[in-house]
């Protein structure tokens, strides 16, 4: 009985220092370096980059298929968390991307609240049937906003 004990740590023990080695040889899965692009991303899903969403163009990044800087919402701040991570240069952002900011006619606003709930920064602020605002230093240009309000009184305009 021992002899069968001692044969089966010896394989687990033969079997771990292999896993071991392998997994210090191998490289690390791809997966994970996107989801470290992903996570620093601002999860807006705007698509302003040309990708349906974060995630999708995490992996365009990882895989060499997009530049670091087509993403407004994350800004300069990101493209430099981005060129660290991934041991690329700084790049300016796009110049095709132009940061912008959504505004409300308030004379318009209805005050139903669904800008508000599609805006995923919360930047919008307002209460059911009252007026609502924009606070332009949270708002990252996503347009999210614009296709559920019902009176089209939101519109964007160019971060200056």
């Amino acid at each position: 009985m021992w002899t069968a004990v001692i044969t089966i740590a010896a394989i687990a023990l033969i079997a771990g220092i292999g896993l071991g080695f392998a997994a210090s040889r191998l490289p690390s899965s791809q997966g994970d370096l996107v989801e470290q692009v992903n996570d620093l991303l601002p999860q807006t899903q705007c698509a302003q980059c040309g990708y349906p969403g974060c995630r999708p163009f995490a992996a365009a990044v990882v895989d060499g298929a997009a530049a670091i800087n087509l993403c407004p919402p994350g800004g300069e701040e990101t493209i430099r968390r981005l060129a660290s991570l991934l041991g690329r240069e700084v790049l300016p952002l796009a110049e095709s991307v132009e940061p912008s900011v959504a505004v409300i006619d308030e004379s318009r606003c209805i005050g139903c609240t669904h800008c508000r709930n599609a805006c995923p920064v919360d930047a919008i602020v307002g209460a059911h049937q009252l007026m609502h605002t924009i606070i332009e230093s949270e708002c990252t240009g996503c347009e999210l906003c614009i296709a559920p309000c019902p009176v089209d009184c939101i519109s964007m305009r160019p971060l200056v």
